[in-house]
């Protein structure tokens, strides 16, 4: 057994079928089959369970499955700190919400990128859901999420602050009216948004009903479908105040105040506890954490 093997035992226990994992790994799917029946052969049990679908881990693979990955962890780091001579460089994958891209990181990014131009830099925009996902399978060094995470594996750190306002159409003149109407529609990002609970008991506490939810892929989308009376949503009231989110910018749209309680929510910098951040990391972060920001 060698790290090569539980390379690729980890990426087909991830992609869930040996055709993706070879996909992923660059090969062949014979070669992933002929070295995953190897380890197992060594190993002398099966480590997964194959059918039509793809694979599923027996239990063995489930408890070998963390190894590999611990194994995949180490090994980026020994490379990192050998090529570690004090400079970011390398690339430096992480993940943001939607709104803190169009909000919070834009000068912070323009800086980084002059500072430190050897480091390629990528990122990932998604739902708190799916980037504290990406986040546990280390497919970003790390995201920011709505807090707080309180997840064992994952180190947290607030960076920014919000103000959380109900956006509305421009008949909508408080929250309080939404009681009169037959049904009403919240606007949300696919699945797994950060605000869609938190709006939901907000309307709830004031009597309102959600009845149905409409899911968009953007946060223009969003705002387009709200400024043409459809329904109502939740953002960060600089978000749509500054009419970075486009939709027309703030014209179409009422911003509706919430009570402390409800409105303020905190943006927190997740990564996983076990893994050393790269320098790039660690440079990024820190001009995240001197930037200033809109309020």
């Amino acid at each position: 057994m060698d790290a090569a093997d539980l390379r690729i035992f980890e990426t087909v226990a991830r992609a869930g079928a040996m055709s993706r994992a070879a996909v992923e790994l660059n090969t062949v799917q014979s070669n992933v089959t002929a070295r995953v029946r190897s380890l197992e052969g060594e190993l002398g049990t099966p480590l997964f369970t194959r059918s039509r679908r793809g694979v599923a881990l027996t239990d063995a693979g489930r408890r070998l499955l963390p190894y590999a990955e611990r194994l995949r962890t180490m090994l980026v780091d020994a490379r990192r700190a050998v090529r570690d001579d004090g400079t970011p460089t390398g690339p430096l994958t992480l993940g943001t919400l939607e709104t803190t891209a169009a909000l919070r990181l834009a000068r912070p990014l323009a800086r980084f990128t002059a500072r430190w131009p050897d480091v390629d830099l990528a990122l990932r925009a998604g739902t708190t859901a799916e980037l504290v996902g990406s986040t546990l399978r280390r497919d970003v060094e790390g995201a920011f999420v709505c807090g707080p995470v309180d997840h064992p594996d994952l180190v947290e750190r607030v960076v920014f602050r919000e103000t959380l306002a109900v956006v509305g159409g421009p008949a909508l003149r408080s929250i309080e009216a939404l009681r009169a109407g037959r049904e009403t529609r919240i606007v949300v990002l696919r699945a797994g948004c950060s605000y869609r609970q938190r709006l939901e008991d907000v309307l709830a506490r004031r009597g309102v009903v959600a009845t149905r939810t409409l899911e968009f892929g953007t946060i223009e989308a969003m705002l387009a479908c709200v400024a043409a009376g459809i329904g109502v949503t939740l953002l960060p009231r600089a978000l749509v105040a500054a009419g970075t989110a486009g939709a027309g910018g703030a014209r179409g749209l009422t911003l509706h105040a919430l009570p402390a309680a409800d409105a303020d929510v905190a943006t927190v910098f997740i990564r996983r506890r076990d893994a050393a951040p790269s320098r790039a990391l660690d440079a990024f972060i820190s001009i995240v954490g001197g930037a200033r920001h809109p309020t």
